[in-house]
C-alpha cells in the first residue's frame, strides 16, 4: 500500500484517577509499558476510538476530556493522537494486547516507560496543550 509519509493514525488514552494515578499496560508482544490505545478505525471518531481502545485492553470505561497532544512516530508513519481522559466504571483486567493493567503514579510511569510514552502521559497532566 503507498501511503506518503503517514499510514495511519492512532489514539491513546491518559486515563487519570481521582487520587492522581495514570491508567498503563504492558504490552503481550513486548513487554514494554505504554499508554492504553492503538489504531483509529476508518468509521469512528478519535475520541470514540480511544474509549473503545481503553475499553478493550484494560476494561475500564473513560469519558474522553480533551486532546493533550499529537506526536508522530517517524519509524513507523503514524500520527499518534493523545487524549486526557476519566474513568467512568469498569474493571480492570488484561487483554490478548495486555499482560498487566495497573494505576501508576507519575515517578513509577517515569521510571517504567519508555521516553517516548513517558513524554506523551506527562504532557496531558501539564495541561497548556495540545503539545506537537
Amino acid at each position: 500500500m503507498m501511503c506518503g509519509s503517514v499510514c495511519g493514525i492512532s489514539v491513546a488514552g491518559v486515563v487519570v484517577r481521582e487520587d492522581g494515578r495514570l491508567l498503563a499496560i504492558r504490552r503481550a508482544d513486548n513487554g514494554t509499558w505504554e499508554l492504553p490505545g492503538g489504531v483509529l478505525e476508518l468509521n469512528e471518531t478519535p475520541e470514540a476510538g480511544v474509549a473503545r481502545e481503553v475499553w478493550e485492553e484494560t476494561g475500564i470505561h473513560v469519558e474522553v476530556d480533551e486532546l493533550t497532544g499529537v506526536y508522530k512516530n517517524t519509524t513507523r508513519g503514524i500520527v499518534a493522537l493523545v487524549f486526557r481522559c476519566k474513568p467512568s466504571g469498569g474493571t480492570e483486567r488484561t487483554s490478548s494486547e495486555s499482560t498487566a493493567v495497573s494505576w501508576l503514579t507519575p515517578d513509577e510511569v517515569s521510571d517504567r516507560m519508555s521516553e517516548v510514552y513517558a513524554i506523551r502521559l506527562l504532557d496531558s497532566l501539564v495541561g497548556a496543550g495540545p503539545h506537537v
